[in-house]
């Protein structure tokens, strides 16, 4: 389906993006896609990381009273406006 675009087609599809947003908003549009991906991807990294350190971790149940930890999630570096501190969500259900 896709595998006609010529030259001529793809031109006119970037006039039309440029058109519709403008070209003020196309580079911040990209580097907030960009902040967006890198957060994903520290973030992914971060449950992998946790996710190996719960297996190697003892099979004992966690104890609910135990207050939750915090941590916090780092934002692009430069970018200290959206840092910002999170807990935790913890298990409430009864098994």
């Amino acid at each position: 389906m896709f595998g006609r675009l010529g030259a001529p087609e793809i031109i006119l599809i970037l006039v039309v993006i440029i058109l519709l947003f403008g070209a003020k908003k196309l580079p911040d549009m990209a580097r907030s896609l960009g902040k967006s991906a890198r957060i994903l991807k520290s973030e992914a990294k971060a449950m992998k990381s946790e996710a190996k350190a719960d297996d190697a971790a003892p099979a004992d149940p966690p104890n609910p009273e135990q207050s939750a930890a915090q941590r916090t999630i780092q934002a692009a570096p430069g970018d200290v406006t959206s840092s910002r501190p999170v807990t935790e969500p913890t298990d409430t259900t009864k098994r």
